[in-house]
């Protein structure tokens, strides 16, 4: 190799070194086996109506990209029929739709909370929540997971110490590794009490939980200090992320928002997919049902096999510790027929590598509890 070729990429072969050392190295996996790893949790990505209606609206002429920015040609009927039904259908005031759930929680964090302002994160908040933070304008602090005293506690701390701005509280509804559900009552009143903000990421809720599938934050929406992100690319089966809040903000974001002024809007079809399984959620609530009914069945079944659920919803960790083992175990489960991945830090904290066994409509009773047999056999005489 040219030495001068080399000593560019030193740098960049060390840290993947240190990576694998640490059995942190990833690589990409065809998608293979029974899905115990994907958030389609509704079975909408491949449902044929989704099919049917991106299919209808290629014929009616709908373009496959939206070539411009929003403010520009970018801005298609597509997406402002979406955002309109979207606003009825969770309650709210306005939506605004983005490409994804990343950009949608940074776009939010680096516009709406100022400088001089607080912002109060969960410790376990999505990546893309913290990345927000750190290149955004207000200060920000962590809170210990689901601590709504802390919460309080540091808004209390930080005014004391002379903090003047606007408070700014950032959960998730229902957490991505725990599967653990936010204390949201708890947190509203709190964002009430010191005229807050409350930033609730639905990501993992959204077509899941609250009437129709309108998600946790569906007895909130519409309040004027409440900021909800729907993504549109887990139980519904699509792409993209919607932002519910009043419409001061959202003419605020649509003024001052970098990600969503200088990016190209999403795929108009997108937008129509994302309709089509707003539709099937009014329309067919027993999808809803039906995996309410496979989430409960499930952790019957951990518990038949004396096993303790850590989480009461459709995200499923078991908790493995170490990272090598984890994989292993994945490994295991996979060459056995299942997509089970295996999840390490920094993703989760150190020392909780994990599986992530996640549960959707695209398994049956019987698919869980071969799985739950295999899990039991692979890990049969391991240290608990």
């Amino acid at each position: 190799m040219n030495p001068v070729h080399a000593d560019k990429i030193a740098t960049y072969v060390t840290a993947l070194h240190a990576l694998k050392a640490e059995d942190r190295l990833r690589g990409l996996k065809p998608r293979a086996g029974i899905d115990f790893a994907s958030n389609d949790y509704l079975a909408l990505a491949r449902a044929p109506r989704m099919k049917k209606a991106v299919s209808a609206a290629l014929e009616a002429g709908t373009p496959i990209g939206a070539s411009g920015s929003r403010l520009l040609r970018g801005n298609c009927e597509e997406h402002e029929s979406l955002e309109a039904e979207a606003a009825r259908f969770f309650g709210a005031e306005t939506a605004l739709f983005f490409g994804s759930g990343y950009v949608a929680n940074f776009a939010v964090l680096t516009t709406l909370p100022q400088r001089g302002d607080l912002l109060v994160l969960d410790s376990l908040l999505h990546a893309s929540i913290h990345e927000g933070a750190r290149a955004g304008r207000a200060e920000f602090r962590e809170s210990a997971h689901n601590d709504s005293q802390l919460v309080e506690n540091t808004i209390r701390d930080w005014r004391a110490e002379g903090g003047k701005g606007r408070v700014w509280i950032v959960v998730e509804s229902l957490y991505s590794m725990d599967g653990d559900f936010a204390p949201l009552e708890e947190l509203v009143g709190i964002a009430d009490r010191y005229d807050a903000f409350l930033m609730v990421d639905e990501a993992h809720a959204t077509g899941v939980y609250g009437e129709r599938g309108r998600g946790l934050t569906a007895p909130y929406e519409g309040r004027e200090n409440l900021v909800v992100v729907h993504t549109c690319g887990k139980a519904l089966g699509a792409a993209g992320a919607l932002i519910t809040a009043t419409r001061v903000l959202r003419d605020f974001m649509v003024n001052r928002c970098r990600p969503f002024i200088f990016a190209t809007a999403p795929s108009p079809l997108t937008a129509v997919a994302v309709r089509e399984a707003l539709a099937i959620l009014q329309q067919e609530p027993d999808r809803q049902q039906r995996l309410a009914n496979l989430v409960a069945f499930t952790h019957r079944e951990i518990g038949l096999r004396g096993g303790r659920s850590r989480s009461d919803s459709q995200i499923v960790p078991y908790i493995v510790g170490d990272n090598a083992r984890a994989m292993a175990l994945a490994s295991a489960l996979q060459a056995r027929g299942f997509d089970i991945r295996g999840i390490r830090p920094p993703t989760v904290p150190a020392g909780t590598a994990r599986l992530r066994i996640s549960l959707t409509l695209n398994v049956d009773e019987n698919d869980v509890r071969a799985m739950l047999d295999a899990l039991m056999e692979e890990t049969r005489g391991d240290a608990r």
